[in-house]
């Protein structure tokens, strides 16, 4: 029978689990869905033992967010982690990451951290990369996979890395696509059929921009191409941001613009809040 993860509960316990040498440390939210496994099946490729940490962080949570109602199902990422080759699942309660309550110190994101998501969700990216600093310091890391879907995460995540001089390398996975093209996330538990075809608008404007992208087109027909992909939208949704982006600050790019971009995007639809993007390349290589 393949091998199931030893399941731990606090700090202490996962340095008694662990062995010496490399780690690497695939951070989740829990609720893992065929993204997360790609995380950890690039994790299975490198070198080390393999931490899974799941944690519904509350620090990332601002008020009036999904903090209470965010999917969680410990047996069932446990039976999704079998066999995948991970040594340990770190799955903390809050007391156990911030022993003392609301931490006193905490990282600060940045301007890159308020802007897009940072804008529409005041205080996330400061609780995220807290959290993450936390975790790269308790699994001793050696690297740690993240996705592309959470572009602007991935970005400060190695903005942080090379302001704070941590020793770790961030590894990137590009999207896990469903079959009907929308990004795989654990929020799209909350969707129902009708919510499902609705949010499919975000992907479908996210692939409009690059297909501009592909056939050589300035930065402002590119965001035009993803703007019409996108029309008309329900009634149910709600449009955020839909724009084109370089990849280090996430600033708006001109048609003078050459190089890697971004096609970033967040949609509500009801209740639920879904982002996508794309790497694309600006004016030739």
């Amino acid at each position: 029978m393949d091998r199931l993860p030893t399941l731990v509960h606090s700090w202490a316990d996962l340095n008694h689990v662990l062995g010496s040498g490399p780690r690497t440390v695939v951070m989740t939210m829990g609720a893992l869905h065929q993204g997360h496994l790609d995380l950890v099946d690039q994790a299975a490729r490198l070198e080390g033992q393999i931490v899974v940490t799941i944690f519904v962080n509350p620090l990332q949570f601002g008020q009036g967010e999904d903090y209470e109602t965010y999917p969680r199902n410990l047996d069932g990422d446990m039976a999704a982690l079998q066999g995948r080759g991970v040594a340990a699942v770190y799955a903390p309660n809050v007391a156990d990451v911030y022993p003392e309550g609301q931490p006193a110190v905490s990282v600060a994101a940045g301007p890159l951290g308020q802007v897009f998501e940072g804008a529409a969700r005041p205080g996330h990216f400061d609780g995220m990369l807290t959290v993450v600093l936390k975790m790269l310091h308790r699994t001793a890391a050696t690297t740690a996979v993240f996705g592309e879907k959470d572009a602007q995460q991935l970005a400060l995540i190695r903005r942080m890395v090379a302001d704070l001089d941590l020793d770790v390398q961030v590894v990137a996975v590009p999207t896990r696509r469903d079959h009907d093209g929308l990004a795989t996330s654990s929020r799209n538990q909350c969707l129902d059929a009708t919510g499902r075809t609705t949010a499919l608008a975000l992907p479908r404007a996210i692939a409009a921009g690059v297909a501009a992208a592909r056939q050589g087109s300035p930065p402002g027909a590119i965001r035009q191409a993803a703007r019409d992909g996108l029309a008309p939208l329900q009634p149910t949704a709600e449009l955020d941001y839909l724009e084109v982006v370089e990849p280090l600050g996430f600033e708006v790019i001109t048609d003078a613009y050459h190089g890697p971009a971004w096609i970033i995007g967040a949609l509500r639809v009801g209740q639920t809040r879904l982002i996508d993007n794309a790497p694309i390349q600006v004016g030739g290589p």
